[in-house]
């Protein structure tokens, strides 16, 4: 299975994907020899639990024979268990259930569900200050903390009246690698899963469309941005809405939970592919 050769379509859509990737990978001081260590993990997690045989425990050797890595280095990648999982770390998850409750539950939120100014502390604004925001949603987590770390991330900002306001536009940290790193690998991830899904055949397709136009003029695609920038937003806050509202419902029930992931994505760069300055 490892030796079969690839179609020349396969191999040039994965040259694609692997560009920005790469880009990113050099941009950060992240060697090829690093990151092909950290492909074998990757090849043999995959190989482990996504082709398993119905009944029988994966041995190193048709791991090795699956993924095409040595059966040493499987031996030693397995024992160590270095295998990432998908879940957000706490201060990303958390952020997005606290930014979630702001924009869309009252009193939080107004008539129009535009998230108020909050007061910091609830002696000024009882449960309608961000003290009680954080103590309603997060328990653990001390409200000076989060508003500490928002501020310098750019989620929050204070007004004359030193109440906290938040950044509508705030599900991506606007600074803070970390932070946004987070974001990066859950989302690409989670599009790259579809992508593949619908490729391979496994079931019914996920929704997964894009337009594409290459000979617009750098105004226009200008103004299709901020034309995306606008309607995207509008469409993830009602999408967040729903699905807050669902699994509120679902929360009296004990069918099996999943997770989902609804993006949306813009990106332009010059028609002969290469990086402005």
């Amino acid at each position: 299975m490892a030796s079969t050769d690839p179609s020349s379509a396969l191999v040039h859509a994965l040259r694609q994907v692997m560009r920005p990737i790469v880009r990113l990978l050099l941009a950060k001081g992240v060697s090829y020899g690093y990151f092909s260590e950290l492909l074998k993990d990757v090849f043999i997690d995959v190989a482990e639990h996504d082709f398993p045989i119905d009944g029988k425990r994966q041995s190193d050797s048709r791991l090795s024979l699956i993924s095409g890595v040595h059966r040493k280095d499987v031996k030693r990648i397995r024992a160590a268990g270095n295998c990432a999982t998908l879940a957000l770390p706490e201060a990303v998850s958390y952020g997005a259930r606290l930014v979630a409750t702001w924009a869309n539950v009252p009193p939080y939120c107004d008539e129009a569900l535009r998230p108020r100014p909050l007061p910091r502390h609830a002696r000024y604004g009882g449960e309608l200050s961000f003290e009680s925001l954080v103590g309603n949603v997060v328990r653990d987590v001390r409200p000076r903390v989060v508003l500490d770390e928002w501020l310098r991330l750019g989620v929050v900002s204070l007004d004359e009246q030193d109440n906290v306001v938040l950044n509508v536009n705030a599900f991506i940290p606007q600074k803070g690698f970390e932070e946004k790193v987070a974001y990066f690998g859950h989302n690409v991830h989670d599009h790259a899963a579809a992508a593949v899904h619908n490729l391979v055949g496994e079931g019914t397709p996920f929704f997964e469309r894009a337009v594409h136009y290459d000979a617009l003029s750098k105004e226009s695609v200008a103004q299709i941005s901020e034309r995306v920038g606008e309607l995207g937003m509008e469409t993830l806050i009602s999408f967040n809405r729903l699905a807050m509202e669902l699994e509120q419902r679902d929360a009296a029930t004990l069918v099996d939970r999943h997770r989902i992931t609804v993006g949306l994505y813009c990106y332009t760069e010059p028609a002969d592919g290469k990086q402005e300055d």
